[in-house]
């Protein structure tokens, strides 16, 4: 419903591989852990923000969007909805390209804003679900 077919191919294929994937700790049993390894497999760049900072999949943690010194293609966000606006507005402001909310995740005003900004956007979907399904 939010985020056309074409849209997730895009953002999934052209819009760069470099994920800013907002609430990615070292926790193994929260989803996010588990959709950045595949977003890995498929050949994406997987960022952890998360206020620990932690190194995951082996990359370097930071502790904020604003923190990390190179461009950020997507910010995937693993956030209760009410924090997903702020996290699409950081993700603009940092000039990424798109925006990914994750299943659950639902802010409509920041999906419209967003949109409305000219950056790619899809809400409530899994990029683990969708990239496999590209072929």
């Amino acid at each position: 419903m939010y985020g056309d077919q074409e849209t997730v191919r895009r953002i999934l294929t052209e819009l760069g591989d470099t994920w800013a994937v907002v609430g990615l700790s070292s926790n193994r049993a929260r989803a996010a852990y588990g959709v950045a390894e595949v977003l890995q497999r498929f050949g994406k760049r997987v960022v952890p923000v998360h206020p620990k900072a932690e190194t995951v999949h082996g990359e370097q943690g930071y502790a904020s969007l604003e923190e990390i010194p190179f461009k950020v293609d997507v910010v995937d966000a693993f956030v209760n909805s009410h924090l997903a606006g702020q996290v699409a507005d950081e993700a603009q402001s940092i000039g990424a390209e798109a925006v990914w909310f994750q299943l659950g995740v639902i802010d409509e005003a920041a999906y419209e804003r967003t949109r409305d900004a000219g950056l790619s956007m899809v809400m409530d979907k899994c990029p683990a679900i969708e990239i496999p399904r590209l072929g």
